[in-house]
Formats: structure tokens, C-alpha cells, sequence
């Protein structure tokens, strides 16, 4: 168990963040955080609803940058990219949204070909092979006529992931993928998180706040608070840490260091009318 900042890490990481400073809104997100993401394994990043989990993504794929401090990519720094070069480092990674974000009004078959159509010239002939083979992986080749209204949760969540890897990318980030999936779909997605990484020799990042489940398929997992790094380690050993915040997160306590109000004036006073919301 290590605090922010305080474990050694391999030297093959695939991202590096250092000194990281994020407002939004005027309102601090992170103040100093420091991370990295070991490349060929699952990095969870777990912490209460508001620590900026999401925010960390857009920072990674270069859809906001920070305010000081780097994020290296691949030895790449997001911010000094061009645009070019974001598109190019982009084209390297798979996304697995919260909702799964699939077209609606096209075929499973047509999602999943979708990247393949925006960013290669391959022969349809090919496409076919690649979206099916990508289908077949995820367990929905039989559902490749449907459409998205005529899927689960769990399905639409799983052709979500078929589109995430049809471009054979380096680093597959999946943004809360167990919201709203039943406890089966929920195994099925935790399985495929597991068994894609191996298979494909990629590198996972794994935004939850699902603990026992990713606690079941991370090497390595960062708990955010306050804007940095409370600990970080192995998915055992935070569930053993004492820290207080940890044990809170972990065990799902409603007392303890991180609040259940957001800052506000004093409540009598603002009752009284003195001071507007």
C-alpha cells in the first residue's frame, strides 16, 4: 500500500501523469495527482462520485488538457500534440462510454463496422471479416442484423465493446461499464475485460466505482480523492489498507472523510434569506 506518489513503478508504462493540476469551473479537480499505467495490465481507477474520474479520461485522450503539470502517452505529452498527432494517438485506443453510445439507428453489424468505414480504406470484403471476428469475440455474431432497440443492456454494452477493439487499439478504457447491467451481463463484461486484455496483449484502464467487481479483474487500482492519489496498489491490498478514506470507499461506509454534503453557506442563514444559493 503507498500513498500518492510513493510507489515504484516499472519504467514500461504507457501513461505517466505527473504534477497534474485540473479546474473546472473554478472549482479544483485535481491538485498534484501523479499516476501511471503499467503497460499490458488492468489499471482500475476507483473513487467517489465527483473525484474526476471521467475528467482523468478527457485528460488522457486529449479532450481537455491541464491546467499545469503532464500527461504522457505513450511518451507522447497530450498537450504539446497537434491536432493531427491527437487524432493519431486516439486511433490507438478503444473507448467503452458509459452508455455504450451506440447508433441507433443502424444495424450492430454497421456500429461495429463504423470505425473501420471513418478510418481505413480496407475492402468490404475484409471489414466483414474483422467485424465479425470482433462479434464472435464478444459472444453477439448471431446479432449482427439487430438493432440497438432490439438489444439488452448487457448486449448493447458487449456491442459497444466489439466497436472498442475493431481497430486493434493499444490501450482499451471502459468508463463505468458495469452501470445498469444485471448480475449476469455484469459476470459476462467482467470476463471479456479480463480475457480481451490477455488475448489481445492490450492495456486496460477500468473507471468504477464497483468494488468488488473490479477488484476482481485489476492488477493494479488508484483511489481518488481530493484531487490526488490516496492510495494505490493491488486490488487486496487497498481492501486490507487503514487509511481512513479507503475504508470508506472500499467498505461503502456513509461516515467518514469524504463528505456527504457539498460545501455550502451555513444552512440557517441561507434559510433565513441572508444569503441567496
Amino acid at each position: 500500500m503507498h500513498a500518492a506518489g510513493a510507489e515504484v513503478r516499472g519504467t514500461d508504462d504507457i501513461i505517466r501523469i505527473r504534477g497534474l493540476h485540473y479546474a473546472a469551473g473554478g472549482r479544483p479537480v485535481f491538485a498534484g495527482l501523479d499516476l501511471d499505467v503499467l503497460r499490458g495490465g488492468i489499471t482500475a481507477i476507483m473513487g467517489p462520485s465527483g473525484t474526476g474520474k471521467t475528467t482523468l479520461l478527457r485528460l488522457i485522450t486529449g479532450q481537455a488538457f491541464a491546467d499545469q503539470g503532464e500527461v504522457l502517452v505513450d511518451g507522447q505529452d497530450v498537450a504539446r500534440l497537434p491536432r493531427k498527432g491527437i487524432y493519431a494517438l486516439r486511433r490507438r485506443m478503444g473507448m467503452l462510454f458509459q452508455n455504450g453510445a451506440l447508433l441507433t439507428d443502424i444495424t450492430v453489424y454497421e456500429n461495429v463496422a463504423f470505425p473501420l468505414r471513418e478510418h481505413t480504406r480496407l475492402p468490404e470484403r475484409l471489414i466483414r471479416q474483422v467485424v465479425l471476428t470482433k462479434l464472435q469475440a464478444v459472444g453477439l455474431r448471431g446479432a449482427a442484423d439487430l438493432l440497438p432497440s432490439e438489444l439488452s443492456g448487457g448486449m448493447a454494452r458487449r456491442v459497444a465493446l466489439a466497436r472498442a477493439i475493431v481497430m486493434d487499439p493499444a490501450l482499451l478504457i471502459y468508463d463505468e461499464p458495469f452501470a445498469g447491467l444485471d448480475p449476469i451481463s455484469m459476470g459476462v463484461v467482467l470476463r471479456l475485460i479480463r480475457e480481451l486484455n490477455d488475448a489481445l496483449g492490450i492495456t486496460s484502464i477500468v473507471v468504477s466505482h464497483d468494488v468488488p467487481e473490479i477488484s476482481a479483474v485489476a492488477d493494479h487500482g488508484y483511489l481518488l480523492s481530493g484531487g490526488r492519489v490516496v492510495a494505490s496498489g493491488p486490488p487486496r491490498q487497498l481492501a486490507a489498507s487503514e487509511l481512513p478514506e479507503v475504508r470508506q470507499f472500499m467498505l461503502g461506509l456513509a461516515d467518514g472523510p469524504v463528505p456527504f454534503h457539498y460545501p455550502a453557506p451555513d444552512y440557517e442563514t441561507q434559510l433565513l434569506g441572508a444569503v441567496r444559493p
